[in-house]
C-alpha cells in the first residue's frame, strides 16, 4: 500500500477488551509499510503487553513510566510531532473525555496535546456508555475541532449487553487511515468514477449470461483513486469483493443499469474497468424456462455500448473529462485496442491478455499495455492489481493537471 509506506503512524491503545485487536491492526500497518509507535495507557497495559506491540512492530512500545524517563521533557513532544497520524484505537470514554477537555495525565493524552497531525479514533466501551449524554457532548466536541470519530459498531459487548460500543474491525479502521492520509494527496477536491465486475443479461427470472470478471482490477483502481485522495463512486456488479472504505458504491446487474448508472454521475475522470456484455437476449422469459420443454432458441441483441455513449454526449455535457477504457482481448491484443481507443474517444486505454494465466480474470495480477490517444505506449510489467491501478491513476493525474 504506497500510501502507507514510509508513514508514521502513532497508535494509542487504551483499557479496552478490544485492545487484543490493536495488535492486529499494528500488524497490517507495519506488513503495508508505515512505522508504527504504540503508546500503552496503564489501562491499556493490562489488557496486552508491550511485547505484543513490539513484537508485530518491530519497534519500542511506550507506556507511562516512559514520560518519567530520561527522555521525559522531549518524548511526547518528539512523538507527537513525527506523526502523520495519531490513531487511537480502541478509544475509551474515559480517554475521550480527557481529550475533549484538554487533561493531559499520561503519556498518550499529553502526546495528543503536543501533536500537530489528524486525529483519528476508534471508540470502544460496554453498554450505556457510548450513548450517555457526557460521551456525545465529548466527540461533538472533538470533531468540531478537525478529529474523526469512526465506529462503534453494534454487537455484543463484553458485559452482556447488546447496544453501540464494539471497536469496529482492524481492516475497517485500516480504510479509514487510508482515507485519512489520502485527504492531502494530488487529486484531492477530485472526483473518479470507477466501473467493475462482470455484467449480468437475464434470460429469465433464475438464469444470466455473464463473464469470468471477479472485479478486482475494478475495486482496485477505487482504492487506489481513495488513497489518492479522490471522491470516488464505484459502479459495480455483483461480486464477492469487499467494496473499499470511503467510496459510494452504486449496484447494478445488467449493461443497461450500468450505463444508467454512468450516465447518472459526472466527475473529472472515468475508468470503464467493468467487463460490460457486447450482446444480451432479445428477449427475456417471463417464467423459469423448464427442461421439459427441450433447448431454448435464444436471439440476441447489442447490449448499450457505454463508452460509445459517453463519448457522444460527453461534448455537450461535459460529464468527464478524462475517460479510460479497457480492452480484456484473446487475440490481435494491440490491434483490437487501438480501434477501441479511437472509436470509443478515449484519453487512453489499459490493454490485457486474458488468455495469460497469469493476468486478466480471476487472479490477483495483472499484465497491461497502456495506449494513449497520442499514439504513445506503456508497457507495464507484471504487477499486482494494485499495483497497476496506482500506475492508471498516476497517468489519469497527469491529464488531470
Amino acid at each position: 500500500m504506497s500510501i502507507l509506506s514510509d508513514k508514521h503512524i502513532l497508535l494509542g491503545v487504551t483499557g479496552s477488551i478490544a485492545a487484543y485487536k490493536s495488535a492486529d491492526l499494528a500488524s497490517k500497518l507495519t506488513q503495508a509499510g508505515a512505522e508504527v509507535d504504540v503508546i500503552l495507557t496503564g489501562a491499556g497495559e493490562k489488557f496486552v503487553t508491550p511485547l505484543t506491540f513490539q513484537s508485530v512492530t518491530g519497534r519500542r512500545a511506550y507506556l507511562d513510566a516512559d514520560l518519567w524517563g530520561s527522555e521525559a521533557h522531549v518524548l511526547h513532544v518528539n512523538l507527537g510531532k513525527a506523526a502523520d497520524l495519531l490513531v487511537i484505537a480502541p478509544c475509551t470514554a474515559n480517554t475521550i473525555a480527557k481529550l475533549a477537555n484538554g487533561i493531559s495525565d499520561n503519556l498518550l493524552t499529553i502526546t495528543a496535546l503536543a501533536a500537530t497531525c489528524p486525529l483519528l479514533i476508534a471508540p470502544a466501551m460496554d453498554g450505556g456508555m457510548f450513548d450517555h449524554a457526557a460521551t456525545q457532548e465529548n466527540l461533538t466536541r472533538l470533531k468540531e475541532r478537525g478529529a474523526t470519530v469512526i465506529g462503534p459498531a453494534q454487537g455484543h459487548l463484553a458485559s452482556g449487553l447488546v447496544g453501540a460500543g464494539r471497536m469496529i474491525e482492524p481492516a475497517e479502521i485500516l480504510g479509514h487511515i487510508r482515507i485519512a492520509l489520502g485527504r492531502k494527496e494530488k487529486l484531492a477536491g477530485k472526483k473518479v468514477v470507477v466501473t467493475a465486475g462482470g455484467t449480468q443479461e437475464a434470460l429469465d427470472p433464475v438464469r444470466v449470461i455473464t463473464n469470468h470478471s471477479s472485479g478486482r482490477q475494478g475495486y482496485a483502481l477505487a482504492q487506489a483513486a481513495l488513497d489518492a485522495g479522490a471522491e470516488v463512486c464505484l459502479i459495480t456488479t455483483p461480486t464477492s469483493l469487499t467494496p473499499p472504505i470511503g467510496a459510494r458504491v452504486v449496484k447494478v446487474n445488467s449493461a443497461e443499469d450500468m450505463l444508467n448508472a454512468v450516465l447518472n454521475e459526472s466527475a473529472d475522470a472515468l475508468i470503464m474497468a467493468a467487463a460490460a456484455a457486447d450482446f444480451r437476449p432479445k428477449n427475456v422469459a417471463k417464467d423459469k424456462m423448464k427442461k421439459r420443454d427441450g433447448i431454448p432458441q435464444i436471439e440476441f441483441e447489442a447490449a448499450p455500448d457505454i463508452l460509445k455513449t459517453v463519448a457522444d454526449s460527453s461534448v455537450e455535457k461535459k460529464r468527464y473529462r478524462v475517460v479510460v477504457g479497457f480492452a480484456a482481448e484473446s487475440q490481435n491484443l494491440l490491434e483490437n485496442a487501438r480501434e477501441k481507443l479511437q472509436s470509443k474517444n478515449l484519453d487512453f486505454i489499459a490493454a490485457n491478455d486474458i488468455s495469460a494465466n497469469d493476468a486478466g480474470f480471476a487472479v490477483e495480477t495483472n499484465r497491461i499495455t497502456l495506449l494513449f490517444a497520442n499514439g504513445t505506449k506503456e508497457i507495464l510489467p507484471l504487477m499486482s492489481k494494485s499495483e497497476a491501478a496506482e500506475k492508471i491513476i498516476e497517468y489519469i493525474l497527469k491529464l488531470l493537471e
